[in-house]
């Protein structure tokens, strides 16, 4: 063979791969799950470019299903080719791959893997947006959740008795645009929006939401992008929405609805709170962000249960079946896999 045929052929070869749109470093969720869900994972705000280290502590005490909270990646365009490289680039990171061999992935989005920084239903893109999510996150292609608008979805694992229940919300494709604090700094961009005719979630999911807390299991893991259980702090949370927020609390009680738990991100840092409800039992948020993303100060929260931690972290949820009346442990790890956050309950505290 000539050199200089040798020499094209490589030529070749270069620029088809400089033209590539995306890495492509093998599919997401091929694995398996266990019969009985009893440790939960979860996190937010990891950007793609950096170590995850984090998720390599994660994957030491092997959960079973690992909860994406949204931003993901920092896509944060228009251009769904660039949204495209970037989740690539999530999923090369060998800590992701790492980790994704040994647990079953869920995810929801939020601004940043949605496409622009803090959008609601104004976002341009947000069809072309899921796809490229769906695709990422290997939903099957038999899955409702191409079917209908939206990126809400659920999914129930485990035996009766030993059920577990994930919602994932959509928290972006609906909701209608918040409420400017004018001439407030950033930090403090948004203010409550007391008009009940505005919507975080959109009535279609509602509707959907209403009929999942009704579907039978002893713990719902709710997935939120933006924090539930802040009483307020200016950034996004649905206390910027608070007839939303009546919403769902009168809807858990309305449904009878027993064993949620809510998990959420965006905010950079990891804190667990709590909320009292008349007729309602009490509701827990655990926050963890961010997996590579950190933020100081943390916000004042009156709502807030044991101390807050602002360095990069990942969430966890165990659940001990073999007690008559189940423990759980909701807790939070660091870098070096040490616990900032705990917190122990039963499951009969989470019952009416």
């Amino acid at each position: 063979m000539k050199l200089s045929y040798i020499l094209s052929l490589l030529i070749i070869l270069f620029l088809a791969s400089c033209q590539t749109d995306a890495l492509y470093c093998g599919d997401v969720n091929q694995g398996s799950l266990p019969d009985t869900i009893s440790l939960i994972a979860f996190g937010s705000c990891p950007n793609q470019n950096a170590g995850l280290p984090v998720l390599d502590k994660v994957a030491d005490l092997n959960p079973d299903i690992f909860c994406w909270l949204g931003d993901n990646i920092y896509g944060d365009t228009h251009d769904m080719k660039v949204l495209q490289r970037k989740y690539s680039a999530l999923g090369c990171r060998p800590e992701f791959r790492s980790l994704n061999q040994k647990t079953h992935f869920l995810a929801v989005w939020d601004d940043h893997d949605y496409g622009q920084n803090d959008a609601g239903k104004e976002y341009s893109q947000k069809e072309a947006s899921k796809n490229i999510f769906l695709d990422f996150w290997g939903e099957p292609l038999n899955s409702e959740r191409w079917n209908h608008s939206g990126n809400y979805h659920s999914e129930t694992f485990g035996p009766i008795a030993q059920r577990v229940q994930f919602i994932m919300l959509d928290t972006r494709t609906f909701r209608d645009p918040l409420l400017l604090n004018d001439g407030a700094p950033w930090k403090n961009a948004y203010r409550p929006n007391e008009d009940s005719t505005v919507t975080m979630l959109g009535q279609e999911q509602w509707l959907w939401l209403e009929q999942t807390l009704l579907e039978p299991a002893e713990i719902r893991i709710v997935m939120s992008s933006i924090q539930f259980g802040i009483d307020y702090h200016g950034f996004e949370a649905w206390a910027n929405m608070p007839h939303e927020k009546q919403r769902f609390l009168d809807l858990i009680a309305s449904t009878h609805s027993e064993g949620v738990l809510i998990v959420s991100g965006d905010m950079h840092w990891a804190e667990l709170s709590r909320i009292e409800h008349p007729n309602l039992y009490s509701i827990y948020d655990l926050t963890s962000s961010g997996i590579t993303e950190e933020y100081s100060p943390v916000e004042p929260n009156s709502n807030r249960v044991g101390p807050a931690f602002n360095h990069a972290n990942a969430g966890m949820i165990e659940i001990d079946w073999l007690q008559t009346d189940p423990d759980i442990r909701m807790y939070v790890i660091d870098v070096n896999g040490e616990v900032v956050i705990n917190h122990q309950l039963q499951l009969s505290e989470l019952k009416f």
